[in-house]
């Protein structure tokens, strides 16, 4: 931060801009510097206010209204600073839901707040189309400021909104705009700054039911390949990338369909900042110092500054450039640049580090209190606390409570249509834990479901299922099954039964939570002394592996299926349109989806929820929802000589301690506190070397 007398000069000189000088002075002087501050929001989710809907509580740790002032302070550092908006905005807060469900009769209450913040212009991220087509144009329509987007090709030979002709850019794919600059002399100058956009090439399986037919995309160095020489030839004197884009792959980086594919954007010539999301991790970061020419003290991608600001508001992507002019061409020193992501919060010293914006939470007060008002409505009664604390070393009542929930719902309309096939098949669930300490590698110890037993809300649901996906069901065969839990079983690390060092069992770097999927109406056991099968992608890695031992399917009449008998049958699983449309794990794709449902999961859970609860017509409920996990998958156990020492992260916490003590299938100890290595989780020990305890 600037002190007082170096803001005074910043501010006196921008007060001064006509009588400093001009461009028609340049040529008076060999080389010109100029500092440019590019700062990015991305992955807001919604969450404008400071608040957390599922506690009831103001969370210090997110929203944009703590974000705001942080867009304040970085401002008032530099006298060239532009803004912008990186995606998934609108879609991921029960904010997002109710206005989503309600409907806009005014702007969007994201636009609300952003357009009192001076953004130059905004990116569509993937999750902008979970609420179709028109409620996005709806809904952008709104932002003061240019949207645009490089790779999303209209599809409809009768055109697509806005006049968009068939094979023609559904959006802007970039723009170039006039910023006037102070060099460090104070004078003025005029620089063409081009900004383009993209989003993962995937949205066309994830997002498959608004999309088929309408859209087509371009992998996203493709679509930068094609127009980043047209910017060039513009007279773009800088270009900012903004991809909705993990950093994916350094070591084989040429994938045009990746769905992450910033480090691959550092190999197309021309770009000069790079501001990236969609992973919701933080770079610079030291967790990247292992990449392959990547410097996380200056913020360089293979030598191309770049940051990502985490997720909802938690950090400030903040990009500093050094332009100099030289022979009348404005150059840009990516080795003298810098970058960081600024939080909003201290979380390891539990400190607030911003006051936050009155005047965001005043831009959406009214939405606020329609949102209370929306996530406060009953939906049913539980008769157990669904915690997920040990949701990634064991069975689990928040998964178990969504699985039931989608096995009612995939059966009940099975049993009342007219495919007389699929009314012959066992009905399966799919469903993976996403609240389980933060995805990836830095770990967030407030992202666990923490739902209480009794009187349950649409928060509630929300909670337990955190996105709006809709139903999807797909047919396949035992043995995909076993490959699919193959993929599955990558969410741990190999146990060495031999070492007796501390080995950590969860492999949270390399494999997201959501893609843990537990199948729910098979048994098994997940064998963690043998090597993964198969990558986070599902990518196979080990043919001759096999994690996935004792694999059962037990029919209602007690038959037990087993091997090449199993490996034969058929199975209905039911899942959500993101992984049924996939087609990375086995069994998945379109050519295996059977039903395609209206509902979302979450309003599927709501319904399961309600009738099992068996309202008594006068405001109350008959009985509750049981939640038990039925314990289908377990680890196998491992038979070993020496003393193992296998351990697990969870939240750091007397809520998290007693539900450990109470719900452990095995025997969890918890260590030290100085074992830790993020702020806000404890170290627990696991024994995989004796039987579990029956529950």
């Amino acid at each position: 931060m600037l002190n007082k007398t170096v803001l005074a000069v910043v501010i006196a000189s921008t007060l001064g801009l006509t009588a400093c000088g001009s461009d028609d002075d340049d040529n008076k002087v060999s080389q010109v510097n100029v500092d440019l501050r590019i700062i990015e929001t991305s992955d807001l989710h919604a969450n404008i206010m400071d608040f957390n809907y599922y506690s009831g509580k103001e969370d210090a740790t997110i929203g944009l209204a703590r974000t705001a002032s942080v867009i304040s302070e970085a401002r008032s550092e530099s006298a060239n600073v532009v803004l912008v908006d990186n995606g998934d905005l609108l879609q991921g807060s029960p904010m997002g839901d109710y206005i989503a469900s309600v409907g806009m009769s005014d702007t969007h209450p994201a636009y609300k707040a952003m357009n009192t913040l001076d953004y130059v212009v905004g990116n569509i991220g993937n999750h902008e189309f979970n609420y179709g087509l028109e409620f996005l144009e709806k809904a952008i329509a709104g932002a003061n400021f240019p949207y645009i987007n490089s790779n999303v090709i209209c599809a409809k030979k009768e055109g697509c909104w806005n006049e968009v002709e068939f094979a023609d850019n559904m959006f802007t794919p970039y723009i170039i705009t006039d910023k006037v600059v102070l060099d460090s002399n104070g004078d003025e100058h005029t620089i063409k700054i081009g900004y383009i956009g993209f989003v993962p090439p995937q949205i066309l399986t994830w997002d498959k039911a608004n999309l088929d037919g309408e859209v087509e995309v371009l992998g996203i160095t493709q679509a930068a390949r094609k127009f980043i020489p047209m910017m060039k030839a513009e007279g773009a004197d800088v270009i900012i990338a903004i991809p909705h884009s993990g950093i994916g792959s350094t070591e084989n980086p040429g994938d045009p369909w990746a769905e992450n594919a910033t480090y691959a954007l550092t190999n197309v010539e021309g770009i000069n900042a790079i501001m990236f999301g969609h992973s919701h991790s933080v770079f610079p970061a030291a967790g990247y110092a292992d990449l392959p020419n990547t410097d996380v003290e200056k913020g360089l991608l293979n030598g191309i500054p770049a940051v990502m600001p985490g997720r909802w508001g938690d950090n400030l992507g903040i990009v500093d450039l050094k332009l100099r002019k030289e022979d009348g061409k404005w150059n840009v020193y990516h080795e003298e640049s810098q970058t960081e992501s600024r939080p909003v919060y201290d979380t390891a010293n539990k400190v607030e580090l911003v006051e936050g914006e009155q005047s965001i939470r005043d831009a959406v007060v009214l939405e606020h209190e329609g949102t209370l008002e929306f996530v406060g409505q009953p939906i049913g009664v539980a008769a157990a606390d669904m915690y997920s604390f040990l949701t990634l070393v064991q069975d689990d009542p928040t998964v178990q409570i969504v699985s039931d929930a989608q096995i009612a719902k995939v059966a009940q309309v099975i049993q009342n249509g007219t495919n007389e096939d699929l009314k012959k098949l066992p009905v399966l669930s799919a469903s993976a834990p996403f609240k389980a300490g933060g995805r990836y590698a830095e770990g967030d110890a407030s992202q666990f479901v923490m739902v209480e037993k009794g009187e349950l809300t649409y928060s509630n649901a929300a909670d337990l299922y955190l996105y709006p996906n809709t139903m999807v069901a797909v047919q396949a065969t035992g043995a995909e099954l076993k490959d699919w839990l193959e993929c599955s079983a990558n969410q741990f690390n190999q146990i060495d039964p031999t070492s007796t060092a501390p080995q950590n069992l969860i492999n949270r770097a390399g494999h997201p939570t959501y893609n843990f999927d537990v199948i729910d109406g098979l048994t098994y056991k997940i064998d963690v002394t043998e090597p993964t099968r198969f990558d986070n992608s599902c990518t196979e890695v080990d043919a001759d592996a096999n994690r996935i031992v004792d694999l059962t399917y037990t029919d209602a009449d007690g038959k037990e299926f087993t091997g090449a008998e199993l490996a034969e049958k058929e199975f209905v699983v039911a899942s959500n349109n993101y992984r049924a449309f996939g087609g990375s794990f086995a069994g998945t794709g379109s050519d295996h989806v059977v039903l395609e449902l209206p509902d979302s999961n979450r309003e599927a859970l709501a319904e399961y929820i309600t009738s099992e609860s068996q309202p008594d017509g006068a405001g109350g409920y008959n009985s509750a929802v049981d939640p038990s996990a039925d314990y289908n998958w377990d680890f196998k156990t491992i038979t070993t000589n020496v003393v193992l020492d296998v351990r697990f992260e969870t939240q750091d916490s007397e809520l998290a301690d007693t539900f450990v003590a109470e719900n452990q299938q095995r025997v969890m100890v918890k260590l030290a506190k100085d074992d830790a290595t993020v702020a806000g989780f404890a170290i627990y020990s696991i024994d995989l070397t004796t039987a579990p305890v029956a529950k």
